[in-house]
């Protein structure tokens, strides 16, 4: 049998959904793998059906039905503050990760250097060696997961082609600020490099933090792309609905690999998507003050275990700190709390460059009822601790 390709050795297999089947595997609470136990807003599923009555069974647009792009570039010049094109400065993709990869691909050339702040979604490490590249990776420091300017700069010096920025941070729960996104915007400009960022959680940001779109920084919206998501603002991490914002030329390079790469989203998903987008401004405050609940509940039954965590400034996901729990690691750790305690979190070395085998992330994206039965079988390990 002939060999397979080398670079597919450099990286394992997504340790988040390996998380979710063994969490199915032994019926145990999913708070690994981030989707929500709950429903999308009734109107959404709604425009759904009407979509699929109405006939939108075929290939949509390949960058994008018009209804959606349009609706997606009214919504975002709410948020982001910039006059966008839905021809010419939007592309929609099957969710935010063929965002990401499209946007990689278009950008970076087989051996470039694109800089990671470290700890980072694992997808980003996969994406940056199937396309090539080679990852740089800067430290955010523990507590605040904040980074210094110097070892970012020392960085691009070494010829960063490009830099992932994800705001708010998966998993570290960091909301960048303004003064932090200006350092790298100023760094970006200074190297001529790109920022792609990911920023599906742009809406679930805990006051008094806000979020502070990359591509709205003076002089930025032509070296950032902006990658986004329906999934996490409208529960919908199913339908496979994200987007590509930028530029018109960084645009239709991402369009030529978009094309190629997946063709098009569902099309009948596209055309129900543009009712979220038109929601009004009050579901967004919603959504904070449902997820900021949520985080109350998680957090509680943290604090009653004695384990220490970093509160999350936005996303859904916490870290939480297992040096005590009495286990040679991070993936001990979560085999053995899925298996006795019936809950599922993700072993936090997935998400470093370097060995940290400490914290296990787990994510606070469901009904408080399913918070609560979580929590109190995480109370179980006490036992441990």
């Amino acid at each position: 049998m002939p060999d397979t390709a080398l670079r597919l050795r450099i990286f394992n297999a997504g340790r988040i959904r390996e998380m979710t089947r063994l969490a199915t595997q032994h019926e145990a609470i999913n708070l690994a793998q981030g989707f929500p136990d709950f429903d999308p807003p009734a109107e959404l599923v709604a425009a759904a059906h009407a979509s699929l009555d109405q006939g939108f069974h075929q290939y949509a647009q390949s960058w994008g039905s018009p209804r959606m792009r349009e609706a997606l570039a009214k919504k975002q010049e709410r948020f982001m503050g910039l006059p966008l094109d839905p021809d010419l400065h939007i592309t929609v993709t099957c969710g935010a990760t063929e965002a990401m990869m499209a946007s990689i691909k278009a950008i970076c050339n087989p051996g470039d250097k694109v800089i990671v702040f470290s700890p980072f979604y694992e997808n980003y490490k996969a994406i940056i060696h199937l396309n090539g590249a080679q990852p740089l990776y800067v430290q955010l420091h523990r507590p605040d997961f904040t980074f210094d300017p110097q070892e970012l700069r020392t960085a691009f010096q070494r010829g960063a082609r490009a830099l992932i920025l994800c705001n708010p941070s998966n998993p570290s729960g960091h909301v960048f600020t303004p003064a932090e996104l200006q350092i790298i915007a100023d760094l970006a400009q200074e190297y001529d490099a790109w920022v792609v960022t990911d920023e599906v959680y742009e809406h679930i940001v805990y006051p008094p933090n806000r979020h502070t779109y990359v591509s709205s920084i003076p002089d930025m919206f032509e070296q950032t792309i902006a990658c986004g998501s329906l999934s996490k603002t409208y529960s919908i991490t199913g339908w496979r609905l994200g987007y590509i914002i930028a530029d018109e030329q960084p645009t239709a390079q991402v369009r030529k690999v978009h094309d190629f790469l997946t063709n098009g989203a569902p099309a009948p998903f596209q055309e129900a998507a543009a009712c979220a987008l038109a929601l009004p401004a009050s579901y967004y405050t919603q959504l904070t003050t449902e997820y900021e609940q949520r985080r109350t509940i998680f957090t509680s039954y943290l604090d009653e275990l004695g384990l220490p965590y970093s509160m999350p400034e936005g996303t859904y996901f916490c870290l939480v700190d297992i040096s005590d729990c009495g286990f040679a690691g991070d993936v001990e750790f979560c085999n053995w709390l899925i298996e006795e305690i019936g809950v599922a979190a993700v072993p936090g070395s997935v998400f470093f460059d370097h060995q940290v085998t400490n914290f296990a992330r787990f994510h606070f994206s469901k009904r408080e009822a399913t918070l609560h039965q979580a929590g109190e079988r995480l109370l179980g390990v006490r036992q441990r601790v």
